[in-house]
């Protein structure tokens, strides 16, 4: 096991890590920039590193630096959390480069999945259903065209780099296709630096379902799935699980196992699927980290994904066996984004008063406390506010009451909207998919 980590993130996640790190016995060291210097994980690490820089995002960003930070406090490897580098492949490779793990899959793993046209045919190899597409980028807007018309419109433009809804557009007619090939591969260009682009059959409403598996680089096991379809600009914000039957748990688990032992996956990852109003399930990609709602499926098996996800990196076998994971109850998770609830803007400031629920089945994760500074340079993940129940009618009253005694003054969150979204008649009877949101247009205009 290792004996000291380097946490390479900040925020949530960052106290998330540092207290898995603490109850296996590990040291923990945690980078930060000027904004975070006074921070919960700052604090509450056995020690912090300062990468100064004037851009806050860099410090979190500096491949070398962070390397060098790790070498000098003697750590045996780095933890990076989600975002920031956390699927880098050159990160992972430059660490290997000096003796160092990093916890999560190998570099090679990283590269093939970061490749999303690459990652849909090992997947499709190892027996997961990929939706009709392009089994290599488009570039010449009248050779696209035709592949699109075959595959009929409407359909998806995507970049074959990156994620998080960058550099993807649904196309409804030919006479738009031309120009939204343009604008992807633009956009796809100046975020990740690879203009390649794909098509795929666009999935109309569709559900938002993924599957949590854990590896360690020979046995693979799923965790059960979670469900993500209400998310605003392709951002989840509320997240829950158990959502399939036990028999579509089995025969989507099934696979994805097969999926992460066909590639020799070691750590933590997710799978992400579409399913079709007709029942079928369309593979989108892997995320190869920890998830920001790691702790919906927390929450139902008991287990403590972060640790196991760390004990893997090591090197130790997988501790648990298909066999050993039940799902009990369930679970529901509220993303406290610092952002208008109305217009969905960032609200970064400081909170004056800070007072978050508890009791029973309540669990709240956050790095926010009486006089932080919500800075304005980060994403606007503030907290997240877990409730579990035995039913899901109880945990949406749990977390509903959760959220109504939350005290957050300085900034705007979320909160008005997530207890909008837990009343809504929809919501209570399932009938969600991706377009909740736009659908249900008076929860975003404050029910005028």
């Amino acid at each position: 096991m290792f004996r000291r980590v380097l946490v390479a993130n900040r925020g949530e996640i960052a106290l998330r890590i540092i207290r898995s790190l603490g109850a296996l016995g590990i040291e923990s060291v945690v980078i930060h920039g000027r904004e975070d210097r006074l921070s919960l994980p700052v604090r509450l690490a056995d020690e912090g590193y300062s990468i100064p820089r004037e851009d806050p995002l860099a410090t979190y960003l500096d491949i070398e630096a962070i390397v060098s930070a790790a070498k000098e406090v003697g750590a045996d490897a780095v933890h990076p959390g989600y975002g920031f580098l956390s699927e880098n492949a050159t990160f992972a490779q430059r660490l290997a480069e000096e003796g160092i793990t990093f916890i999560g899959p190998s570099p090679e793993c990283l590269r093939l999945l970061g490749d999303k046209i690459a990652a849909r045919e090992s997947m499709s190899k190892a027996g997961i259903p990929v939706a009709k597409g392009t089994e290599e980028p488009v570039s010449d807007p009248v050779e696209a065209l035709e592949i699109a018309s075959d595959i009929g419109f409407p359909i998806m433009i995507k970049a074959a780099s990156g994620g998080g809804g960058i550099g993807m557009q649904v196309v409804n007619e030919k006479s738009e296709f031309e120009s939204a090939l343009r604008l992807c591969q633009g956009r796809a260009e100046s975020a990740f630096g690879d203009g390649r682009v794909f098509i795929e059959e666009y999935v109309d409403s569709a559900e938002h379902i993924e599957f949590q598996v854990i590896s360690d680089g020979r046995r693979a096991i799923h965790l059960g799935e979670r469900f993500c379809s209400i998310q605003r600009r392709h951002q989840k914000i509320l997240e829950e699980g158990p959502w399939l039957t036990e028999v579509e748990r089995a025969e989507i688990g099934a696979r994805v196992v097969a999926g992460a032992e066909a590639i020799g996956y070691q750590g933590l990852a997710t799978f992400e699927f579409l399913r079709s109003k007709d029942g079928e399930f369309y593979f989108m990609e892997v995320n190869p980290r920890v998830q920001v709602e790691h702790t919906v499926t927390e929450m139902i098996t008991g287990l403590d994904l972060v640790s196991l996800g760390i004990i893997v990196s090591s090197g130790i076998e997988l501790p648990i066996s298909q066999d050993q994971v039940t799902l009990n109850g369930h679970a529901i998770q509220a993303r406290i984004n610092a952002e208008n609830p109305l217009t969905l803007e960032p609200s970064p400031g400081k909170l004056w008063e800070c007072h978050w629920p508890g009791g029973p089945g309540v669990r709240v994760d956050t790095h926010g406390f009486t006089g932080y500074e919500m800075p304005g340079a980060f994403d606007s993940l503030l907290a997240k506010v877990i409730a579990w129940a035995p039913t899901r009618e109880q945990a949406i009253s749990k977390l509903d009451a959760a959220l109504d005694e939350t005290i957050l003054l300085g900034v705007d969150t979320l909160i008005p909207l997530h207890r909008a979204i837990l009343g809504e008649a929809d919501f209570i009877e399932r009938k969600i998919t991706t377009d909740y949101l736009v659908e249900h247009p008076d929860l975003l205009s404050g029910g005028a």
